[in-house]
């Protein structure tokens, strides 16, 4: 990951950037306060910052509270001796706050943990497609796993499953639950996505044919997976219009 440190002690930032560099992590620049720190984020757009609590100039809330007003706010690691300020740093998104001195497997969690997209950068995302106009839907879906908030972006996924309560997404990097509908999910994704049962959603990025299968039912065949899905007869029909004009 690419890594700003904010410290004011120089001790502090070269202690963190050998253990960044042993865990094969790219610090692109120190800043010694909020400050200094602000500029450097906007110039380099690391994905991660390191900050300190109390500096001269600006403190690392202060400095928190303008990193979360940018469009793609960096995921923010406090690194402090001062134990009473932890919830203020969660308020203000942090995703981790550690003591000092800061141990190496404390420091390894925390940068796992920040690799998630963290609830600032969602918002950020969503506003952004929203105001430029980018669609008239999202091109994300956010799913809670236990990483945290994860973001999916829509020409990623390839279907949609309803599992009891829940729908199963199945994307290039894995599949998760979320718990929106596929009602809903047809709806917005109209133009993207097409109905192939009651229960999934095909995008029609992936869709690669259609195979007969036993008792005369039909199957989906998606481009680079080798998942095959069951097609109802009632939407077979539509199935092939859309394939015709693909």
């Amino acid at each position: 990951m690419k890594i700003i440190i904010c410290d004011d002690e120089p001790l502090a930032r070269e202690r963190l950037l050998r253990m960044l560099t042993q865990l094969g992590h790219d610090v692109l620049a120190q800043a010694a306060n909020g400050r200094q720190a602000i500029d450097l984020v906007k110039q380099y757009q690391p994905d991660v910052i390191l900050l300190d609590m109390r500096m001269p100039e600006m403190s690392g809330l202060e400095c928190a509270a303008l990193l979360n007003q940018l469009n793609m706010p960096p995921a923010m690691i406090f690194c402090t001796a001062f134990d009473q300020y932890a919830l203020d740093a969660f308020k203000a998104a942090a995703c981790d706050y550690l003591l000092k001195p800061v141990s190496m497997d404390d420091l390894k969690q925390a940068l796992d943990r920040s690799m998630r997209i963290n609830q600032a950068q969602l918002q950020h995302i969503a506003y952004s497609e929203v105001m430029t106009g980018a669609s008239s839907c999202r091109q994300h879906i956010a799913a809670r796993t236990h990483r945290g908030m994860e973001l999916i972006a829509l020409d990623d996924i390839y279907y949609f499953l309803a599992d009891q309560k829940y729908v199963m997404v199945k994307h290039k990097q894995g599949q998760v639950l979320i718990d929106e509908t596929l009602k809903e999910l047809e709806q917005e994704f109209s133009e993207r996505f097409i109905r192939i049962h009651r229960n999934a959603l095909l995008s029609l990025k992936y869709l690669d044919g259609i195979e007969l299968i036993d008792g005369g039912q039909y199957q989906i065949r998606c481009k680079e997976i080798d998942d095959r899905l069951l097609i109802s007869r009632r939407h077979l029909s539509s199935i092939k219009e859309r394939m015709h004009v693909l």
